[in-house]
């Protein structure tokens, strides 16, 4: 099993920062990707951004620019940086791990508790 603990949310002016952390915990033999979502009320939840383990990023298309994301392998951490916040942008953040049990095994994705960002005008 894997836990994902998150941290870093608020509530923030726009046009403020924040930055989300994610320790993944637990009986860890390799994290694949890892990932940030936001889940904003009667959504469905999206991806903002995701890292593979060599470095490689993806961002959605609303926050290229202002977000980055970020990781320490050797923590089992993954950061996301958030520059320039819109209100827009608050909602529920998930944490996103995919864990690989052993070396031909199967991968599995874990999520962590959520965290809230508001985003006042």
């Amino acid at each position: 099993q894997v836990q994902l603990v998150e941290s870093g949310g608020g509530l923030v002016q726009a046009g403020g920062s924040l930055r989300l952390s994610c320790a993944a915990s637990g009986n860890i033999f390799r994290i694949n990707a890892m990932g940030w979502y936001h889940q904003a009320p009667g959504k469905q939840r999206e991806l903002v951004a995701a890292i593979t383990s060599s470095g490689s990023t993806n961002y959605a298309d609303s926050v290229k620019g202002r977000f980055t994301i970020s990781r320490d392998n050797a923590k089992n951490t993954v950061y996301l940086q958030m520059n320039s916040l819109k209100p827009e942008d608050t909602a529920v953040y998930y944490c996103q791990a995919a864990h690989q049990s052993s070396a031909w095994g199967p991968t599995y994705q874990y999520w962590g508790q959520g965290t809230q960002v508001t985003v006042s005008s």
